[in-house]
């Protein structure tokens, strides 16, 4: 191949130049050869960012659940200390004294009715 056949196929370097500065290169030769591959990398790039949203906002969910599973357990600690007090017998005594129901603390124990048959 002689030098004038290789240079056959190409345009001399000043409209080279004058293309690259002006952008049709740009925009006819590298975007035009490879538009699967702008859509391909446009379509990742979406997903991309998609995921990551998704992602922030599991996370922020995560957390506020995390915060209010530590406040239901304080309070649910705080309920049940609460009922432990109020039920001992000591407790159920004054408020039956209080409210006046008329009932009154059994002096002997509790017995079994057995019944044969």
């Amino acid at each position: 191949m002689t030098g004038e056949e290789a240079n056959k196929g190409r345009k001399p370097s000043g409209s080279f130049i004058k293309e690259l500065l002006s952008g049709i290169i740009v925009s006819d030769v590298i975007i035009l050869n490879n538009i699967w591959y702008i859509i391909m990398l446009t379509v990742l790039l979406a997903i991309y960012i998609s995921n990551r949203f998704h992602a922030e906002k599991i996370t922020r969910e995560t957390s506020r659940l995390s915060r209010e599973v530590r406040d239901l357990r304080a309070e649910a600690l705080s309920t049940s200390a609460n009922l432990m007090a109020i039920s001992r017998q000591s407790e159920v005594y004054r408020m039956v004294k209080e409210k006046g129901l008329g009932l009154e603390e059994l002096k002997t124990p509790a017995y079994k009715i057995v019944i044969d048959k």
